[in-house]
């Protein structure tokens, strides 16, 4: 009698200690369909010093976990769950702490059923191929990378032979002026530029001697762009005296004097004055006009002493139009850069080719 007394105290214990439990777990519904959302809530009596662990489930999947709300002195925990498998799932018990103390709340069994589908009534779509990846830079970046190098190469081969077709026109174009005529173009050119009006007397002093040493240079055939100023009276004087050159001895007295100023102005900073500047500009138009080459006459020959000569012309090779230059080049490029995708193409090819015949082997 005193055992059975002492059962039914331990039960209503029980009983008691359950029904104070601070923690409830509850939602609302038992029985959801595949994709369905429920709400799951845990009530916790208290607000001071609780734990809610991570949500463990099983079968189930948690889509959201909302944000903690507090209500007259108690927690509030929701979460939206769903599942995705049909049959019947438990939310397994989940434990709280509570003050250092461990509570469990009660297990509870959610049925997942299927949605079911009248395959008479839905209309049936065809399988979808393989989608394929988006083009990344990666993937072709050796293509861009080989074109960026041709048209670098393609406008340096252009600008070099534009170049070179406009000095080749403008050399010619030089080189049809005879050397008095170059040498009145450049006195001309000389005065337009207004250099010792300008307080840049040293730089018309450069000028003038240049024309005139690349006029007796082209005219007599006197290196008188590397010769000193004596050394090429010096020169000149042996020629008059031999009469290599046709010039009177005030020319190259003339000519002396002007290269001296010059070589003052140049060297020593002397700062002549404007009537002296424009008399030295007349004395080197002058000597253009006064110094000439001697060319005697050959001697006649008797016909019989001479030896028949086969004049045999040289073909003239007709140069290319900057316009067939540029067709040519654009082709060029057009071959390259195909030549360049069958070969990124047929690459991958090769490649799983290599490795057929590496796992056959």
């Amino acid at each position: 009698m005193k055992n059975l007394l002492l059962y039914i105290v331990l039960l209503l214990s029980i009983q008691a200690i359950s029904q104070t439990t601070p923690i409830q777990a509850e939602v609302d519904t038992t029985n959801i369909r595949i994709g369905e959302q429920f709400q799951y809530k845990l009530s916790i009596d208290g607000t001071e010093n609780v734990i809610i662990p991570k949500l463990e489930l099983n079968g189930l999947e948690m889509i959201d976990s909302l944000k903690l709300d507090t209500l007259k002195n108690k927690l509030v925990q929701k979460y939206i769950l769903t599942g995705f498998d049909s049959g019947s799932f438990y939310i397994p018990r989940q434990q709280i702490f509570i003050k250092n103390q461990t509570f469990f709340t009660d297990s509870l069994l959610i049925n997942v059923a299927t949605v079911p589908v009248d395959t008479t009534k839905v209309k049936m779509f065809a399988i979808k191929g393989i989608k394929k990846e988006p083009i990344r830079f990666s993937d072709y970046k050796h293509i861009v990378f080989w074109v960026v190098a041709i048209l670098l190469l393609v406008s340096s081969v252009l600008y070099f032979a534009l170049k070179r077709t406009n000095d080749d026109e403008v050399q010619t174009a030089q080189q049809l002026l005879s050397p008095y005529q170059e040498a009145l173009k450049n006195l001309k050119d000389l005065d337009g530029k207004l250099l010792w009006q300008n307080n840049q007397v040293k730089e018309h002093y450069t000028e003038l001697t240049h024309i005139l040493r690349n006029f007796i240079e082209r005219e007599l055939h006197v290196p008188a762009l590397e010769t000193t100023s004596e050394g090429l009276i010096e020169s000149l004087t042996d020629f008059n005296d031999t009469n290599a050159i046709i010039a009177e001895k005030e020319t190259i007295e003339k000519l002396n004097s002007l290269l001296r100023q010059a070589d003052l102005v140049k060297f020593a900073k002397s700062k002549p004055l404007a009537h002296e500047i424009e008399a030295d500009r007349n004395i080197a138009k002058y000597v253009i006009d006064n110094l000439k080459p001697n060319i005697t006459e050959t001697e006649d020959v008797n016909d019989a002493d001479l030896e028949p000569v086969i004049i045999v012309e040289k073909p003239i090779v007709k140069k290319p139009s900057v316009l067939v230059k540029i067709v040519t080049i654009i082709v060029t490029v057009i071959i390259a850069v195909a030549i360049i995708y069958a070969v990124s193409k047929a690459t991958p090819v090769l490649n799983s080719l290599k490795s057929q015949v590496s796992n056959v082997r």
